[in-house]
């Protein structure tokens, strides 16, 4: 059995907010999974990307003896705690959509199903990096995974083309480009460390080797302030702190137009980032071109991954085996890849469906870059492996304010990241769980 079954004391923090009008939906007819059933098997699928009901109308009509009916939810932290919620309640669905870094809380709350049987095979439509992520480094597999969010270098053509600067392919490339465009262009910026969102920052320190979260001698061991990710953070803090970057948070009226004007000419980002451009910078259309994540190593290409979700079965369901295959259906079956490409908007983590198909032709935001997702496909083949623990979302938190008040007084982020390994360490602790030095 998988450490964090074994060492489970009590629930997650994620777990202890259990409302009561998610009790009251969880319990009814139309949510549980858990009721037994004669004839053909039901299964209920809770998921938030869009238009899914017509994903899974596809496989409806080619399996009548299986049906799924898809209920939208919230996603985030919102999910987990429902899930956990009807879990309890012996109500849970029988599929759910679940984030990488949501799977140990789930798993620790007994409300994912070992799957390894049913979609052991499936283990080759993807990259390890990401099949690793749904093993939780043991021998059972608790989900399929279903789109991926590599990290990638976004950048304005044409204002690198004004400035003269060439694309970094290394992080010192990186930071010699932010601080000979601050002098070329005092009041613009290569682009801004942000602290208003753990992802980005989380998929940083996974390309440079972290593992966050491990298991160690049947104890969770917390490597939040291990030398790769204090590595990214002191390259990170050290830009912040000589104005070579600017410090703004991501997601803001600022921030839209700092990308809009070009006061800010390059974003680190995941491949979803084309949707994001074109609400956020619309008048900078057609000028912006996808690299590579700038590297550590070029010996060793990787990236990290910001986002991403799986497919999972739960304990509750009565019919894991139907739910399996249509788990793997989902996420690897042609006809349903391409469904979820156009329908869900969803950047597939099967590899096979990452070029061609729905994905032949580039976003319409980076119309000029023919090879877009082709280039994509070959970075996302060298996701780093991750770690995740089942304290994710305290780490997060930690991480917000920690690094929001060193990158808002251009102060040391080592501190802040001293202070981010001791909440989630304390945080792992309090709610029981054993935890090695």
């Amino acid at each position: 059995m998988p450490i964090v079954m074994r060492h489970r004391v009590v629930a997650t923090a994620t777990a202890v907010a259990l409302a009561a009008a998610a009790l009251t939906a969880c319990g009814s007819s139309e949510s549980g999974g858990g009721q037994a059933e004669s004839g053909p098997v039901s299964l209920t699928y809770w998921a938030w990307a869009p238009n899914m009901d017509k994903v899974a109308a596809i496989w409806n009509k080619k399996n009548p003896d299986i049906k799924v009916t898809v209920q939208k939810q919230a996603s985030g932290d919102d999910l987990v705690t429902k899930i956990i919620t009807a879990s309890k309640a012996h109500q849970a669905p029988d599929l759910v959509q679940a984030e990488f870094q949501a799977l140990p809380t789930l798993v620790s709350n007994d409300a994912l199903a070992d799957i390894s049987k049913e979609v052991g095979g499936a283990k080759d439509a993807f990259a390890p990096g990401l099949w690793q992520q749904t093993t939780l480094g043991s021998d059972a597999v608790y989900a399929v995974p279903q789109d991926s969010g590599p990290l990638m270098f976004f950048y304005r053509t044409d204002l690198f083309q004004q400035f003269g600067l060439k694309v970094p392919t290394t992080w010192d490339e990186f930071a010699t480009t932010a601080r000979t465009l601050r002098t070329k262009a005092p009041d613009t910026s290569l682009t801004t460390f942000s602290s208003n969102d753990s992802g980005l920052f989380a998929g940083l320190a996974q390309q440079a080797g972290a593992q966050w979260w491990t298991a160690q001698d049947q104890k969770w061991k917390v490597g939040i302030d291990d030398p790769a990710t204090r590595k990214v953070a002191d390259f990170w803090g050290g830009l912040v702190k000589e104005g070579a970057v600017d410090n703004q948070p991501m997601y803001t009226p600022a921030w839209n137009k700092a990308l809009n004007t070009g006061q800010q000419i390059a974003w680190v980002s995941a491949v979803w980032a084309p949707g994001v451009l074109t609400t956020a910078a619309p008048d900078t259309k057609g000028k912006w071109a996808m690299a590579p994540l700038p590297q550590w190593d070029t010996a060793k290409p990787a990236t990290g991954s910001w986002g991403g979700s799986t497919t999972a079965v739960t304990t509750d369901s009565k019919h894991k085996a139907a739910a399996a295959e249509f788990a793997t259906w989902l996420n690897t079956d042609p006809e349903a890849l391409a469904a979820l490409v156009k329908e869900a908007g969803i950047y597939p983590a099967a590899t096979a469906a990452q070029t061609g198909g729905a994905l032949a032709a580039p976003p319409e935001f980076f119309a000029g870059q023919a090879d877009f997702y082709t280039k994509a496909a070959e970075i996302a083949k060298t996701t780093a492996p991750a770690a995740w623990g089942p304290n994710v979302n305290v780490a997060y938190t930690s991480f917000k304010d920690e690094f929001g008040k060193a990158a808002k007084a251009k102060s040391d982020f080592g501190a802040a990241l001293t202070a981010m390994q001791s909440a989630t360490v304390a945080d792992l602790k309090k709610q029981g769980f054993e935890v090695a030095p």
